[in-house]
């Protein structure tokens, strides 16, 4: 006859008859959590899925492309190549990058960031804009335009961090950012900016943007003067119905003497037309035969 802590412990560790234990299901554990939780949960996974499915199966330079069609098609019939840099591409071993070619041909012109907004220069920037002329290849320097921001002190912020001389490329305008303000009024802001260069260097200023941007937001008739560097990448030409003077046609660059990938520029015509589009003056391509 079993004692009474046997009879005891024996209730403790057998079910009662007809009684079975549940098992939590899935749906059971998100009980516990909020609808938008749950939401911004599957939206995190799914978002992540995408993204490396892009990176590994989709994108131009995944694996799966590159087994089906070789490497990204680059254009190959132009002649003059640049690159353009920033703080990003930290320190640069000018000795080796002077002598490197860019789609098979030799590395002629480095855009270097300068400034941003109201304030800020690039890190890099001194070092990097007298490292190009030292070295022997075309420099300019380009302004990132923060809309919103006094356009007036963003030219003459640029114009005090940044002394072009003859030779180099016009002054350079990178506008990517749309901001809040009217559309009228943003044009308006970087029209001033270019005005503004445009009275010092008596030379028009590049406008840099993507194509996309150029079409929605830069259209009017009034920035047509301007010569374009566009940014379209991983094309084989590019297709925009308008007259361009510079191309950003990848940003996953590698060169010798650059440690990380940097941008691919080139420019739409021959090096004797490239001479005619610098500041003019003694220096600059003179050294370029």
């Amino acid at each position: 006859m079993p004692t009474k802590q046997a009879t005891t412990r024996r209730r403790k560790t057998s079910p009662s008859p007809g009684r079975k234990r549940k098992r939590k299901s899935g749906a059971s554990l998100l009980r516990g959590f909020p609808w938008w939780g749950v939401l911004a949960g599957s939206l995190l996974v799914v978002a992540v899925y995408v993204a490396l499915l892009y990176h590994f199966f989709v994108g131009p330079l995944s694996f799966r492309w590159r087994a089906l069609y070789g490497e990204p098609d680059y254009p190959q019939e132009y002649d003059v190549r640049g690159i353009d840099i920033s703080h990003y591409q930290k320190d640069i071993d000018w000795e080796v990058l002077r002598n490197a070619k860019v789609g098979g041909r030799p590395l002629r012109f480095v855009i270097v960031k300068a400034t941003e907004g109201l304030t800020m220069t690039d890190e890099n920037f001194n070092d990097n804009f007298y490292r190009v002329r030292e070295n022997d290849l075309i420099r300019g320097a380009y302004h990132f335009y923060i809309p919103g921001s006094d356009p007036r002190g963003q030219a003459e912020f640029y114009l005090r961090q940044v002394h072009l001389e003859p030779g180099d490329l016009p002054p350079i305008l990178d506008i990517e950012r749309r901001g809040d303000e009217p559309l009228e009024q943003f044009q308006a802001g970087v029209r001033r900016w270019l005005e503004i260069v445009e009275a010092v260097y008596e030379t028009a200023p590049v406008i840099y943007t993507n194509l996309d941007f150029r079409r929605k937001y830069l259209s009017d008739p009034a920035f047509d003067r301007y010569p374009l560097w566009i940014a379209n990448y991983y094309k084989r030409k590019l297709t925009y119905e308008g007259e361009w003077a510079l191309w950003q046609y990848t940003d996953l660059g590698s060169l010798p003497g650059v440690k990380h990938k940097v941008d691919f520029d080139l420019f739409n015509g021959s090096l004797q037309d490239l001479r005619g589009f610098l500041l003019p003056g003694e220096t600059g391509l003179d050294m370029i035969d």
